[in-house]
């Protein structure tokens, strides 16, 4: 069953190995049919920063709003980022914070704290590169990128997290290790 995939690549590079997880993942879904969109965030022209919190609009770059376009037309969503600092880039941070906003992403009704989950139906996968050992940032650092991905933004939103692929240390990775971590991404955007 095709799919309408949006890969949205949170490394500001394009010529990182999370670079090379996105394209991967791309050309593996093209080549089973699944219809492919792609946001290099280090290619968008967007202030980060939510400058007044949600006390005042803040107007969307066009860039976001196309970006806001693509997130409703697609089906699927592939995140693909770093684990700098225990979490995810400040870009991707950015980015999610000035797109996922009250009305589009989630709206509080009736004065509770738990919101309408405006982004419903929508499912997502995580391919996400560490120099941290992945059993390591599991065991002792308790994911904590993960966990604000996958519970605090993406389920917030109504967006339903199925597969997080972990690679990593990519410090001193071989290149055979890395074709092993491409193959992985590559079976799974064939699905």
């Amino acid at each position: 069953m095709q799919k309408r995939v949006l890969v949205i690549l949170g490394h500001p590079s394009e010529e990182s190995f999370c670079g090379a997880l996105s394209t991967e993942y791309v050309e593996a879904a093209r080549s089973v049919g699944h219809h492919v969109r792609v946001l290099a965030l280090g290619a968008l022209t967007f202030d980060p920063l939510l400058r007044h919190g949600y006390r005042e609009p803040q107007p969307l770059e066009a860039d976001l709003l196309q970006a806001q376009a693509h997130l409703l037309w697609a089906q699927h969503l592939v995140l693909v980022f770093p684990i700098w600092w225990g979490g995810v880039p400040a870009l991707l941070k950015g980015f999610l914070e000035r797109i996922l906003l009250p009305g589009f992403a989630f709206r509080y009704q009736g004065g509770s704290p738990f919101p309408q989950k405006l982004l419903h139906g929508r499912t997502a996968d995580l391919l996400v590169s560490m120099d941290t050992p992945p059993w390591y940032y599991r065991w002792v650092y308790a994911m904590p990128g993960l966990h604000q991905m996958r519970r605090t933004t993406l389920a917030f939103c109504g967006i339903t997290p199925k597969k997080t692929l972990t690679f990593g240390p990519i410090l001193g990775s071989t290149p055979a290790r890395r074709d092993t971590w491409l193959r992985k991404v590559r079976a799974l955007a064939m699905r």
